[in-house]
Formats: structure tokens, sequence, C-alpha cells
């Protein structure tokens, strides 16, 4: 079987399962745009609350979450800035835009002030598993609270893989060195403050 092929059956397998998952209330460990997550249900408590004691992260820090499209924004953010649009439309690499006021997000989800961070993924398997979800999926790095980031697969805690409900296949033998997105918080005036370049 070509390569190619295989990795095309791979990738819908993984879409499969973590559909199930995410509709079950499960936790996914999958790749996205910049680094491996692990994800759920941006708008099942349950879900989240697994996630913060997987990572043994306390309750008061808020997660991002991943969509697929601006259209989904507007359901999740409250008044959207209209700077926002611009960054979205000039930013060549991913991009975590930090919004004054979430809505229909699990308690967790946003900051103790209401802010929310979003990212707009264009990585072919996340596109695909948001779009097939219509929800939202947290994405919050593959590692236990205050450890480094992975920055592949062969880099995440062998603890914290069997702690969720379904690994990702789909590059995990992808070696290619990633790293976190730059964060830009917005007020709702249009002010904004880098939080990570």
């Amino acid at each position: 079987m070509w390569p190619g092929i295989n990795k095309l059956m791979l990738s819908h397998e993984d879409i499969k399962e973590s559909l199930n998952t995410l509709k079950s209330g499960g936790i996914i460990l999958y790749p996205t745009d910049t680094i491996w997550g692990l994800g759920c249900d941006a708008t099942n408590s349950s879900a989240v609350e697994k996630i913060f004691k997987i990572k043994s992260r306390i309750a008061s820090r808020s997660l991002l979450i991943l969509i697929n499209n601006e259209q989904m924004l507007e359901r999740y953010v409250k008044e959207i800035p209209e700077i926002a649009f611009e960054l979205i439309s000039v930013a060549d690499t991913p991009l975590t835009i930090i919004y004054p006021e979430g809505k229909n997000l699990a308690p967790g989800v946003c900051s103790d002030d209401g802010s929310v961070g979003i990212r707009i993924c264009h990585e072919e398997f996340c596109r695909e598993l948001i779009g097939r979800f219509m929800k939202p999926i947290v994405s919050t790095s593959a590692n236990l609270s205050g450890k480094p980031s992975p920055s592949h697969f062969g880099e995440i805690d062998k603890s914290l893989v069997q702690k969720a409900d379904y690994v990702v296949k789909y590059r995990q033998d992808d070696r290619q060195k990633q790293s976190a997105s730059p964060v830009i918080k917005l007020e709702q005036d249009g002010t904004l403050k880098i939080i990570r370049e």
C-alpha cells in the first residue's frame, strides 16, 4: 500500500475515534498546528475537570480552545473587537488571541475575568476534527503542570499518554520540533498586549 494512502486511512480512523471520545466526554491526546495537546469538548464541564486533574493543574488557570473558522468564533465570544479580524487575516503562523469575554463554554475554560484564549486552527487533522465535531476543542499543552511543553510526540511524559482516553496515531513519528504559538490579549476598545512572542 502506498504510504500516502496508508496515512490518509490512518488519519480517518483517528478522526472517527477522536470524535467518539470527545462526544463521550473523554480526553484525546492529539497533534495541533503547534505542539501536541490534551483536548476535550470545551463545552463539557466534567471533561474540562478531567483535563485539570490529568495535568495536576489548578482550576483557576484558563484553557486555550481551538476552532476552525471565524463563524465559530462568533458563537463563543460575546463581543469581538474589530481589530481581531485584522490580526487573523494577516497572521501567517498560528496565533492565539485572548478575547475579553467568552460565552457558551464550560467553567474553567475562561479566566476569572471572563476572557478566553482562542486559536483558529488551519492544521489539516484539527480542522477536519473540529469541523465534524462542530464545537470548540480544548488544547492545553501535553505536559504536567510546571513541566516543559513537548516539542514533538516523543517528548510527552509516558504517564500522561496513559491517562488520555484516546491517543491519536497521526504524526506520532514526526520529530520536527514545534513550539507554542504567540499570544495576544485584546481589550474591548481594541488595545492589545503581547502575552507571549
